[in-house]
């Protein structure tokens, strides 16, 4: 369901529980910006935020490792809850 939903805001993120979408930010442009004015990405990443929270998310920031992850211009360098690492070498760079 949330996949899909990605695909009809063009990309960005979503978040859902049972078949319905708790909060979303869309980001049709390269899945990395948005088209809509800074205070409605910010109120929007807020909603986010908290939908993940409300799914028992731990992290500060998730949407941000998540993005981060996906990041293809930066395949060697991965950011994780416990910092950024170094995959070719599989290390911590602190």
């Amino acid at each position: 369901m949330a996949a899909n939903r990605l695909s009809e805001i063009e990309g960005g993120f979503v978040v859902a529980r049972d078949g319905k979408v708790l909060a979303e930010l869309a980001l049709p442009i390269g899945g990395l910006m948005s088209l809509d004015p800074f205070e409605q990405v910010q109120s929007d990443l807020e909603k986010l935020r908290s939908a993940a929270f409300s799914l028992g998310v731990t992290l500060k920031e998730p949407f941000l490792q998540l993005a981060f992850l996906a990041l293809p211009v930066i395949p060697a360098l991965k950011i994780t809850d416990r910092g950024i690492v170094d995959v070719m070498r599989f290390e911590l760079l602190g």
